[in-house]
């Protein structure tokens, strides 16, 4: 296990590598000069020029590289070419509303998907499976800004339960009432995702319920809810921990939706925002870092399955 741990986290490094040589080239791909296109058709030469060489870009492409890829090292992004703050502390000052957001969605797809597939295909073929699975493939394909406009006109302008937008930090107030406006951006993107987990838990449940094993620890007398959830489930969460990674990430990216439509200072509407202001240093961060994370939580997956099913040796 740790000679595989070693594995991938020097696999971390080439592949970190090869997003960060395309968000560079990112930059030197479009037609024209790279300054030009950030500063817009109004910009002045005097002003191209200024920002080419506050950049490095009136320097050779290698020299203008190994600079770069220099300054990533010691943790240097660079700084947004319109609000001059330095990349990785904006980054860093968004990234809360929008972790917060996927791991609550998360949870509320967990929450929703895990306890319905079990029962769905605990109780097979009834009333329940069915409703259940029709529910799944409706709820799955209902768009999520459709059910965040609303859910928003519903409880926060209709009966103004909750906050229309905004976000007060949770950890520098160290307040969870402020989750409050992450709650209706959450349930829009996380249940859909919900859909896909129940269907997943039931196919998943419905094989292992099936075998030799959860027969014999029916027959050994043990409680149908010890059988249900010690052994079938445990089983069959091997591939819903797969799923669950990939879901993160999904929620994530669903996340620029809710962001917009709730106005949170998330890093999915920083990078709306960049891409509109054509902000390449904060593009280029931005892909650095969510590359970053998807390998992350990937090499996370795996250790997680070891433990999970003890069959799995690295």
């Amino acid at each position: 296990m740790l000679r595989y741990l070693v594995g991938r986290l020097a696999a971390l490094f080439p592949t970190v590598l090869l997003v960060a040589l395309f968000a560079f080239f990112l930059m030197h791909l479009v037609p024209g000069s790279p300054a030009a296109v950030m500063l817009g058709p109004e910009a002045t030469p005097e002003d191209i020029t200024q920002l080419e060489r506050e950049m490095g870009l009136d320097k050779p492409l290698a020299v203008q590289l190994t600079t770069w890829l220099g300054n990533l090292v010691k943790g240097n992004f660079g700084n947004s070419v319109f609000t001059h703050t330095p990349v990785l502390r904006l980054i860093l000052s968004m990234a809360e509303a929008s972790f917060l957001l996927a791991l609550l969605s998360l949870a509320i797809a967990l929450l929703v998907g895990i306890p319905t597939g079990i029962l769905a295909a605990v109780k097979r073929d009834s009333l329940f499976d069915q409703l259940a699975v029709t529910s799944a493939l409706l709820i799955a394909s209902v768009p999520s800004f459709w059910l965040g406009l609303n859910l928003m006109l519903l409880f926060a302008v209709g009966l103004r339960w909750l906050p229309t937008s905004g976000f007060e930090s949770v950890l520098h107030t160290a307040n969870l009432a402020n989750l409050r406006y992450l709650l209706l951006p959450a349930v829009a993107i996380g249940l859909p995702s919900s859909a896909l987990i129940t269907r997943l838990t039931r196919s998943t449940m419905l094989d292992v319920i099936a075998e030799d094993y959860v027969n014999t620890a029916r027959s050994k007398g043990l409680r149908e809810s010890v059988v249900i959830l010690k052994h079938a489930f445990r089983n069959a969460s091997v591939p819903i921990v797969t799923v669950v990674s990939f879901t993160f990430l999904n929620l994530m990216s669903r996340g620029v939706v809710a962001e917009t439509i709730f106005r949170l200072p998330g890093i999915g509407r920083l990078i709306v925002m960049s891409i509109t202001r054509r902000d390449y240093p904060v593009i280029q961060g931005v892909l650095l870092v969510v590359a970053a994370a998807y390998v992350v939580l990937n090499l996370l997956t795996d250790i997680v399955y070891v433990f999970l099913d003890p069959r799995i040796r690295y």
